[in-house]
């Protein structure tokens, strides 16, 4: 069942029209912009959608799709680059643009057509191109344009293929999910209907199909989508799946204690390993490395797990979207690897199943809900898997690990004080690799400084710092420097993500 294929042509941020699609309760995959046309037939879809992407057709190394694709007959929509591709091999003029088109762009409809459908014009959309469509292919018209941009819409009712140069799928964008659904239930003709129990059942048989036989390792942090993944595990392998909780000492306060309590009917094995990681992280200074180290430690306890138990050879963890895309693929950069898919050795010897991987943490959330988590485990606030390791600037060592604990634990207690809706998305604490002068008691000290990072989001890829009232950061700012030793300063940091990132490391 795949009612709409994303064709993935490498942008940043392609899987938000996938989300955007299920959001509208219709089910979608993504796959590489090369897929041949004949595989694409194979998989039965109703629509194709054609993603933006950072090349230019102009290049001869610019990604193009199978040419055979367009025989197949289906409604298309492509997204600024996906639409510049579709121009450039229907016939259609690409040009290169030194001015480009960046931000928010005020559009002017020439012609009425279904895909615009209920919008008066101008209308406000998000652009982030250089190159632009000139001239429309043979047999489409021209249904909207900007002051810079000729062609910033196009479509062809008799072929039904549509292209917009904008983003609809982003919120800057204030209406491009009415877009999207134009395309989807005016012009596919298709049908809502794709629900969390869709997502359940999909995951439950993925997961049994991937484990025949044999027991499987499941690995659970707490978090909520180690234990989304655990509860399908579960429900696919029943008394064949064996949770391991490997304590590597990179942890929260408490957080070993309050997964056991999270989860106690589950046959929990906690696997203290906190004496190797600290000892592999020694001299680590380069946050690329340590996800590396960490994803090698985490494989090699998992390992000696699986051994001692006699178990199969297959871990069950649960990667989300955003770990994917953001340890970057062959057509989108590496923002930072994570443990869990960039940090994992080359040639390890066991098999990894992902139930979750091309899930944002929202659809996670709602998965878990339906699947009666407890609202603690499903509300519970992202916690990296490196842990308090990518919270530390610098070296790993026991006695930094014991100061962002104790800060972290102050951090979370006090917005979760002024957060009873769990509107906040993470709240931690950060400690940097270097000191700053202080004076406390009369005395001068010389001790660090500590970042407080409090942000909201809805699914991680985008976030926004959170005005937290004078009050709380006051306290915070208190609590720190008097119960935390070593700890003399503290600041909040108010960047959004682009252009950091939620986490430091």
């Amino acid at each position: 069942m795949a009612p709409v294929l994303v064709l993935d042509f490498g942008a940043q941020y392609n899987q938000l029209i996938a989300r955007r699609i299920r959001e509208a309760e219709v089910f979608c995959e993504v796959i590489p912009y090369d897929t041949p046309a004949a595989e694409i037939e194979a998989k039965a879809p109703r629509a194709l959608i054609f993603s933006g992407g950072p090349a230019s057709v102009l290049t001869p190394s610019a990604p193009l799709p199978d040419p055979a694709i367009f025989d197949l007959k289906l409604p298309m929509l492509g997204i600024c680059y996906g639409m510049q591709v579709m121009a450039h091999m229907l016939g259609g003029r690409v040009s290169g643009d030194d001015r480009g088109e960046y931000g928010k762009c005020s559009l002017t409809r020439v012609t009425d057509a279904p895909l615009l459908a209920g919008f008066e014009s101008p209308i406000t959309v998000w652009m982030s191109h250089g190159d632009r469509v000139e001239v429309a292919p043979p047999g489409f018209s021209v249904l909207a344009r900007t002051a810079t941009t000729p062609v910033a819409a196009m479509g062809d009712p008799t072929t039904n293929r549509w292209g917009v140069q904008f983003h609809p799928e982003v919120s800057h964008t204030p209406r491009g999910r009415e877009v999207l659904a134009n395309f989807l239930f005016r012009l596919a003709n298709l049908s809502a209907g794709w629900k969390a129990r869709d997502i359940i059942a999909e995951a439950v048989n993925a997961v049994r199909a991937a484990v025949p036989r044999g027991r499987a390792l499941v690995a659970l942090s707490g978090g909520v989508d180690s234990a989304v993944a655990a509860k399908l595990a579960e429900m696919a392998l029943g008394d064949r799946l064996q949770a391991v909780l490997v304590d590597n000492g990179l942890l929260r306060a408490d957080e070993v204690e309050g997964i056991r309590a999270a989860f106690p009917a589950l046959d929990l094995l906690v696997v203290d390993a906190r004496a190797e990681f600290l000892a592999a992280l020694c001299g680590v200074v380069d946050p690329e490395h340590k996800r590396k180290v960490i994803g090698h430690e985490f494989i090699a306890a998992f390992d000696r797990v699986r051994e001692g138990l006699g178990l199969a050879s297959v871990l069950i963890q649960g990667t989300v979207y955003p770990d994917v895309i953001e340890s970057g693929s062959r057509s989108a950069g590496i923002i930072k690897s994570h443990h869990n898919v960039g940090g994992l050795p080359p040639g390890m010897q066991m098999r990894v199943v992902e139930p979750l991987r091309w899930l944002f943490k929202d659809e996670v959330r709602r998965i878990g809900a339906e699947l009666g988590l407890p609202a603690a485990v499903v509300w519970r606030q992202p916690f990296p898997g490196p842990g308090l390791a990518v919270r530390i600037v610098g070296e790993v060592t026991a006695e930094r690990l014991a100061m962002v604990r104790a800060a972290d634990a102050i951090v979370r207690q006090e917005v979760s004080r002024v957060d009873p809706d769990h509107r906040i998305w993470q709240a931690f604490a950060v400690l940097l690799a270097l000191n700053s002068v202080g004076v406390m008691g009369d005395r001068r000290t010389y001790a660090h400084p500590l970042v407080v990072r409090v942000v909201h989001s809805e699914d991680g890829m985008t976030a926004d710092w959170a005005r937290l009232p004078e009050s709380t950061l006051e306290r915070i700012s208190q609590r720190v420097v008097t119960e935390v030793a070593g700890i003399n300063r503290v600041v909040y940091d108010i960047t959004s993500k682009p252009p950091a990132t939620i986490e430091w490391e």
